[in-house]
């Protein structure tokens, strides 16, 4: 299959379109923590307008609702913005992209990356990012990434990164070369933990199937992967005959704010 969206990732094009449901099983939520971080670094509030852009099916987007903002949600994938669109019928739901954000120049306060912006790091995304933002507004950036010093997280993220190939993930911090940019100002960063605690089926096989480039394999790759994932929990003393176990995560957020 191939989807051919104009400047999207082949990962994602294909491996999204095909997931919507297992995305929004297998994700883990934002910590509190979280709140704060929009509150006080990027400053939503009521009357703010944010892009939650690469939103996805809305994940990251009832944290962005509950500041009291007006959110406008920027995604490429169909099925996704469908799947966000009738979740959040009081979001300002569009079709777009990094390089091309449906919005008019300096007409929003913040722009938030939830679990995206690895896709996009460009200056040419960042160059409309900084256009639709308003002078002094606030880029952020945050990701979920699984804790892989525990040492049966690790195995997992061995079976699960042996098949990126060329997909732009995080954890490279490829991402960074990115900056510095004219015209934005230097990285804040801060590190929260969580669990996503849930049933094995779900915390951890479907996290797994969620990944784009998984997604985007043959189904008897994809079958392959359910196996040696399957195994794993099975072999592992804090995982095996478990209803509810709880997967380990670090949550990274960015901000940078527009200079001028």
């Amino acid at each position: 299959m191939s989807t051919g969206i104009q400047g999207v990732h082949r990962a994602a094009a294909e491996g999204y379109a095909s997931l919507a449901g297992t995305y929004t099983r297998g994700r883990p939520d934002y910590p509190p923590e979280v709140a704060a971080w929009l509150r006080d670094q990027l400053g939503l509030e009521a009357g703010k307008t944010v892009i939650d852009l690469g939103a996805g099916t809305g994940k990251f987007t009832p944290r962005l609702i509950d500041t009291g903002a007006q959110v406008i949600a920027v995604e490429p994938v169909a099925g996704m913005l469908q799947k966000l669109a009738a979740s959040f019928p009081q979001v300002d739901a569009r079709a777009g992209t990094a390089d091309a954000i449906p919005l008019s120049d300096a007409s929003v306060d913040a722009v938030v990356c939830a679990q995206s912006f690895h896709w996009f790091a460009t200056h040419a995304a960042l160059a409309e990012i900084h256009r639709v933002l308003k002078p002094g507004g606030t880029l952020g950036l945050i990701w979920n990434l699984r804790d892989a010093r525990v040492p049966w997280v690790a195995k997992l993220d061995a079976i699960v990164n042996r098949m990126e190939g060329d997909t732009p993930r995080y954890y490279t911090g490829a991402w960074r070369s990115a900056f510095p940019f004219n015209g934005l100002g230097p990285l804040d960063e801060r590190h929260f933990t969580q669990g996503h605690t849930g049933s094995p089926d779900d915390v951890i096989l479907n996290r797994v199937r969620s990944t784009s480039f998984i997604a985007a394999l043959d189904v008897h790759k994809r079958a392959a992967i359910d196996r040696e994932v399957m195994a794993l929990i099975a072999s592992e003393p804090e995982l095996a005959g478990k209803e509810v176990v709880t997967v380990p995560y670090e949550t990274a957020a960015f901000s940078v704010q527009k200079i001028g």
